[in-house]
């Protein structure tokens, strides 16, 4: 091969090169461009230049879609989900996210709280215009402060023993509506709200709330046994009037009629006549 086509060989590799570089970066450059919307979520396109520069008032559906220099795509989940606010750094945030309430009497409680949510696909662009903010986001901000605030009131109106007893699910499903509620014109739907765990109460508080249960408990069955025994008392008051009604109606029965009494005398006799009768013969009469 001569040295001019040695020389055109190498031009003509290093265009190809070259083209394929060029087709390389430019599909690079247009899969950066591209946004997806997995399954499960809807997609808020939001433009941050030009004069369409705001939030999309189109939610996106699932798919792949081009995403220009200078437009991002949030997602928010359609399906339900579940966080736990709780104490433990090993389950939700790395951090204490435990809610902090009190009683009407200034006592102060904590407790773990888990929420089920999921987003409106409808509503979806009004959430991200109301909060501009991820799922992640809302749920450490607007979602956990709107039921922090909801159960300081809602607890507020009643006693440590309401809270910790009888009441404690009517105090959660009050600040569940709520909460539900608030979040209703932007698209957050607020589906159950959970108690994660017990409501934590100082020891001593926790300590006479038990012993008066067991008092009650006490009380209780000490009821149950004087009405039992009153029970069984009246079944034998009524038993011997029974009997006390019977006999003296039986009494009645055969004053008013003796010849009853003699019949019943004969049915018993065993036909022996009695040793000594003094001159009389028994259940024998003659007629005058």
């Amino acid at each position: 091969m001569s040295g001019s086509s040695r020389v055109a060989l190498a031009r003509n590799t290093l265009r190809g090169a070259a083209v394929v570089g060029g087709v390389f970066v430019i599909g690079a450059f247009l899969l950066a461009s591209c946004g997806q919307v997995k399954p499960g979520h809807v997609g808020i396109r939001v433009n941050q230049f030009g004069s369409d520069a705001g939030v999309d008032a189109h939610a996106l559906g699932v798919g792949t879609y081009f995403k220009p220099f200078g437009t991002m795509i949030y997602e928010y989940p359609v399906f339900t989900n579940t966080y736990t606010y709780t104490h433990s750094v090993t389950e939700g945030a790395p951090s204490d996210e435990e809610f902090n309430f009190q009683d009407r009497n200034g006592l102060g409680l904590s407790a773990d709280i888990a929420v089920s949510y999921s987003v409106s696909a409808q509503l979806a662009p009004r959430l991200f215009q109301k909060y501009r903010t991820d799922t992640s986001g809302i749920i450490a901000g607007p979602l956990r402060n709107a039921i922090r605030n909801a159960l300081v009131n809602r607890a507020a109106a009643m006693g440590v023993e309401e809270i910790y007893g009888p009441r404690k699910q009517e105090l959660l499903s009050s600040v569940q509506n709520d909460v539900a509620a608030y979040f209703a014109p932007f698209g957050l739907v607020v589906e159950k709200l959970f108690w994660a765990g017990n409501i934590r109460v100082p020891e001593v508080v926790l300590t006479q709330i038990n012993n008066k249960i067991a008092n009650e408990q006490h009380a209780l069955a000490a009821q149950a046994q004087v009405a039992t025994v009153q029970a069984e008392a009246q079944q034998r008051i009524a038993s011997a009037e029974g009997e006390a009604k019977a006999i003296a109606l039986q009494g009645a029965t055969l004053r008013a009629n003796p010849e009853v009494l003699r019949l019943r005398a004969i049915e018993k006799w065993d036909g022996h006549l009695p040793q000594v009768t003094s001159g009389g013969t028994p259940f024998i009469e003659l007629n005058k």
